[in-house]
């Protein structure tokens, strides 16, 4: 079994699986809140004790959710992960500010029904905003306050991550990395290790395709992001399908196949192929139902892949991703 893993500076462990809480929020398709619910509680009892949303999911729905299951359980309260910035219209470096930020906050510490919030991640903020000490001074003047306990950041981009974790206060940074996002394993984790900084792996099944059940023909609803933002028209497209061509990634995940442990679903492989690397403090997949977080929960049970393994599945990545996504993020 996976052990927990320290969460940064804050004195505490989490869960290496957590859960990721933006498909029971929107842009997925349709998630019913009893559906959302149950996915959560069958998460939280498969022992996660990390949760990643965001204000901007379902415009709170998510974070509402996810107040109503936990005061509705008893025992240790899991961490919460919560980010903001991404409802600031337009959305530019300038208008980061304490005010903006702070109201922000305060909603979703009424969503969460929490006076203070465990972890606010700055939500994929413009590459503008990590250049200076502004937007940074202003989350630790909030985290003063006490309305937080801690700040991190969400970014899309490696150099954003570097430039992030040298300002004062991030404690964690939330970045894509999945079997064919490998890219922050050459230097990023090494300097968030030596930091201190804490790493939140998201979209570690690549928007679906790491399950290995879609094929050409898979269809999505108009409202899922999979459907109107391949090529990045409403958001980065890296946040879709990793940002791999999608006819490219059906034929990388035929040739990881053959790599998944006997008895281990593909999704399992996938997550712990992340979990490999000591550096990632938790990975977030999501689950728009119960049977979802409870087959991402036998992820914990699975040893550790071997060093053949390892080595095929960079072979995978290097001949067929890296030409499409290597250079980008």
């Amino acid at each position: 079994m996976l052990s927990p893993r320290p969460f940064g500076p804050t004195g505490r462990t989490v869960s290496p699986l957590g859960f990721g809480a933006w498909a029971i929020g929107g842009t997925w398709g349709e998630v019913t809140e009893a559906d959302a619910a149950a996915a959560l509680h069958a998460a939280l009892d498969g022992g996660v004790d990390f949760i990643d949303t965001a204000d901007v999911y379902g415009d709170g729905r998510s974070e509402r959710i996810i107040a109503q299951v936990l005061n509705s359980r008893t025992g240790p309260r899991p961490y919460v992960a919560t980010k903001a910035g991404r409802r600031i219209t337009p959305h530019t470096a300038e208008n980061y500010t304490r005010a903006t930020l702070e109201a922000h906050i305060d909603r979703s510490r009424a969503n969460l029904r929490m006076d203070c919030l465990d972890l606010v991640q700055l939500h994929c903020p413009p590459s503008p905003a990590y250049d200076t000490a502004r937007v940074f001074d202003a989350m630790t003047a909030i985290r003063d306050t006490g309305k937080i306990a801690n700040f991190g950041v969400s970014v899309e981009r490696i150099d954003e991550a570097m430039k992030a974790i040298r300002h004062p206060g991030v404690i964690s940074v939330q970045i894509i990395y999945n079997l064919f996002r490998q890219r922050p394993a050459e230097s990023f984790f090494a300097e968030a290790a030596a930091r201190n900084v804490s790493v939140i792996a998201r979209v570690p099944l690549a928007s679906g395709l790491l399950t290995g059940k879609m094929t050409a023909d898979s269809a999505f609803a108009a409202d899922d992001h999979r459907s109107f933002n391949r090529n990045g028209e409403a958001f980065d497209k890296g946040e879709t399908f990793s940002g791999v061509p999608y006819d490219v990634a059906l034929q990388a995940v035929e040739d990881l196949r053959p790599l998944v442990p006997a008895g281990a679903t593909m999704a399992a492989f996938a997550l712990r192929w992340i979990l490999m690397e000591q550096a990632v403090t938790v990975v977030i997949p999501g689950a728009k139902s119960a049977a979802q977080a409870r087959a991402n929960a036998t992820t914990l049970s699975l040893p550790p892949l071997s060093t053949e393994t390892m080595d095929s599945s960079r072979e995978v990545y290097t001949r067929l991703i890296a030409p499409h996504v290597h250079a980008l993020w």
